[in-house]
């Protein structure tokens, strides 16, 4: 085989390349004919289930990289639903800030939240206090179940 080494290692690095490029576009082709077939309706999800059916195997957030760079976007919109009950007959903590968070004294001001973490399918929640006046965590817990002696009084 008369090649020079230089042409050798630059067909060895770029084989690759080719069949990736081929894959990708064959990716958007099979993308592009569905999205085209729901009427623009179908995201990144629906997409990713009809083409495991024909064995392409992607990743959902892959598909979705692929459709924002080829500027597909579905028609339709996930409405906003509505999760919070403002008209309830529960007590409501009085306003005592009243929208005034600066403070110079330590531990005059402190201010709580409640975060939501997922753990092997089991919800968490880690409550956290915070000093407004140097806005550091004085105290936090991490609990199973959403109860005031398991989150705000242990924090």
């Amino acid at each position: 085989m008369r090649v020079s080494k230089n042409s050798y290692y630059h067909w060895f690095r770029n084989k690759d390349v080719e069949r990736v490029e081929t894959a990708t576009m064959t990716l958007k082709k099979r993308i592009r004919f569905h999205f085209g077939q729901s009427m623009e309706i179908y995201g990144s999800y629906r997409i990713q289930q009809k083409l495991e059916r024909e064995g392409l195997i992607y990743s959902r957030s892959y598909i979705a990289l692929v459709m924002r760079e080829m500027g597909l976007r579905s028609v339709l919109r996930r409405k906003f639903v509505v999760t919070t009950d403002s008209r309830h007959t529960f007590p409501v903590a009085d306003n005592n800030l009243d929208r005034n968070f600066a403070t110079m004294e330590l531990g005059k001001k402190w201010v709580s939240d409640i975060t939501y973490i997922r753990v092997d399918d089991q919800l968490n929640y880690l409550t956290t206090i915070m000093d407004l006046a140097d806005r550091k965590i004085v105290g936090w817990a991490l609990s199973e179940d959403m109860t005031v002696r398991n989150t705000v009084m242990k924090a």
